[in-house]
C-alpha cells in the first residue's frame, strides 16, 4: 500500500457532521457546494524501505497531531504551495498481522476550496494524476526492535534489515511530536507508509541525511541546526589542513636530514601524496632514524679537578 488519496466525495455526499469539522478551519461557514473533499491515506504501521515503521500507538497520535495540517507540494514550505487542509483522521484496522499488532493504516479526510485556481489540482486528483502523498512528522524517540535501545539517545550495534534469531532488525518511529505538513509528491519517499521521515528526529541527524535518497525537507530549525554543525565542522576541516600542511612540512625536512640523497621536490612529492595515517607514522620512523644518526650533544661538561673545590655549582654551561 502507498500513500495516497483515496477517493473524492460529491458535494452531495459530504455529511453535515464534515461540513461542521471544515468550518473549524475557515474564516466563515461554507456550504458543500463550495469545498471539494477527499481522502487519503497518510502513513501505515509496516517496516518501509529504510526498516522503519510507525507502531499504531504512533498512529493513533499522529491522527491528532495531523489535524488541520496543511497539504503543500513536494515538501515545499512555502505559502503558495498551500493547497488543502486536513480536517478528520482516524486510525483503521487492516487483515493481517505486522510485529505483533494488527495492520492498521492512518487515513485522513481532507478539503480544498472550489475555485479557478483549485480547478486544475481537483480535476488532476479526479483523474488520478495527483494521487501519491508523503508526510514529514517529529517522533521523539526511534527504538530498536531487537533491544530496545534508543538509537537518539545510544545506538546499539543491531543494524536494520539484518536478522537476529528470529526478529528483523528495524527501528521503531516512536511518541510523535510534531505534525509538519503533507504533500503532493511524483514518487512517495517510502515504498509503503510513503513517509518522509526527515522529520523523524527532533534532531538533525547527519548520517541518515547523507544516506537519504528519498524526499528530503527541512524545518526553520533544522536548517539553524545544520548551519551550526557545517561551521563547526568547518572550523574543525581547517585545524585539520593546517595539522597535516605542518606534519608534511616535519616530513620533508626529516627526509632531507636522514635520505640526503632524496631532492626536496621528490620529498614534497611523496609528503603529498600519503594519507593523514601515513605521514604520522612515516614521521615517527623517520624521527627515530634522524635521533640515531645525529645523537644530542651534551650540554653540560665536568669541572677541571683544579677548579676551586668549593664552587657550589660542580657543572658549568
Amino acid at each position: 500500500m502507498i500513500s495516497q488519496i483515496e477517493k473524492t466525495l460529491d458535494s452531495s455526499l459530504v455529511s453535515d457532521s464534515q461540513l461542521e469539522q471544515i468550518n473549524r478551519y475557515t474564516r466563515r461557514a461554507f456550504e458543500r457546494e463550495e469545498v471539494f473533499v477527499f481522502s487519503l491515506i497518510l502513513c501505515d504501521n509496516e517496516i518501509d524501505r529504510d526498516g522503519e515503521r510507525f507502531p499504531r500507538a504512533s498512529l493513533e497520535v499522529l491522527a491528532k497531531l495531523f489535524l488541520g495540517k496543511t497539504g503543500i507540494f513536494d515538501h515545499s514550505p512555502v505559502s503558495q504551495n498551500q493547497s488543502a487542509r486536513i480536517f478528520d483522521a482516524q486510525v483503521e484496522e487492516l487483515p493481517g498481522q505486522v510485529e505483533g499488532e494488527p495492520r492498521c493504516q492512518l487515513r485522513a479526510w481532507a478539503y480544498m476550496v472550489r475555485s479557478d485556481k483549485n480547478k486544475d489540482l481537483m480535476l488532476d486528483i479526479d483523474g488520478g494524476i495527483k494521487k501519491e502523498v508523503s508526510v514529514g512528522c517529529a517522533v521523539a524517540k526511534i527504538t530498536c526492535s531487537i533491544c530496545g535501545a534508543d538509537w537518539k539517545q545510544k545506538p546499539c550495534a543491531h543494524q536494520k534489515g539484518v536478522r537476529y534469531g528470529e526478529g528483523l532488525c528495524h527501528h521503531r518511529l516512536e511518541e510523535p511530536t510534531d505534525a509538519y505538513e503533507w504533500s503532493f509528491v511524483a514518487v512517495p519517499a517510502q515504498k509503503n507508509a510513503g513517509v518522509t521521515k526527515r522529520a523523524a528526529c527532533s534532531h538533525v541527524d547527519l548520517e541518515k541525511l547523507w544516506r537519504s535518497t528519498g524526499d528530503v525537507s527541512l524545518t526553520p530549525g533544522d536548517l539553524r541546526e545544520l548551519k551550526s554543525r557545517y561551521q563547526a565542522l568547518e572550523e574543525k576541516a581547517r585545524a585539520g589542513e593546517e595539522y597535516l600542511a605542518r606534519l608534511k612540512g616535519e616530513v620533508v625536512k626529516l627526509l632531507a636530514l636522514t635520505r640526503p640523497e632524496i631532492t626536496p621536490a621528490l620529498a614534497g612529492e611523496i609528503a603529498a601524496r600519503l594519507e593523514l595515517s601515513q605521514l604520522d607514522q612515516l614521521q615517527k620512523s623517520l624521527s627515530r632514524a634522524a635521533a640515531g644518526r645525529f645523537p644530542p650533544m651534551p650540554q653540560l661538561c665536568p669541572q677541571p679537578e683544579d677548579q676551586d673545590a668549593q664552587q657550589e655549582n660542580p657543572f658549568v654551561i
